[in-house]
């Protein structure tokens, strides 16, 4: 009887858990399309072509928690080793949830660019045990804005454009 509830439970977690996570990346690449134009460069320096910006700091930060049957698969692979590819999902999605997030801060902020892009990862566990219950991704950097000049200067040429 046990192992007809943990059956169930392991399919119902692998359904679900599926559509959750196929639902999520859907929903990513759509927003990814989107913020296409605004650029996220990892170097420590931004480009000349910004240096009369002027910067603050962006960040976006994302809570993903693993269903049942990623915690089950992880568990079996601990017993014979290997990739646990049920969690390399689970980062990807959190990491680039973390960036749509940082974007969206910068969007907010009227950036052109991003640069000096830096993640930090913490686990959170949902009992004193090893299992993974959720990881924190926070995704931030340094966004370029330009200055109130430069916003009058392109308010100008797009009106002498138009």
């Amino acid at each position: 009887m046990e192992l007809i509830v943990f059956l169930v439970l392991l399919a119902l977690g692998y359904f679900f858990g599926r559509m959750a996570e196929s639902r999520h990346y859907r929903r990513i690449h759509k927003r990814e399309k989107a913020y296409r134009r605004l650029l996220v460069m990892p170097q420590r320096i931004p480009p000349i072509d910004f240096a009369r910006h002027d910067s603050t700091l962006v960040m976006g930060s994302v809570v993903i928690s693993v269903d049942y049957f990623k915690t089950v698969a992880a568990g079996l692979r601990t017993l014979f080793g290997g990739r646990v590819g049920a969690y390399e999902t689970l980062l990807d999605r959190a990491r680039r949830e973390a960036v749509l997030r940082m974007q969206e801060d910068a969007k907010r902020h009227g950036a052109d660019a991003i640069y000096n892009l830096k993640f930090e990862t913490s686990r959170i566990s949902q009992n004193a045990g090893n299992a993974l219950g959720s990881v924190e991704v926070l995704a931030y950097g340094t966004a370029l804005l330009p200055t109130p000049d430069m916003r009058a200067e392109r308010i100008a040429n797009a009106e002498r454009t138009a």
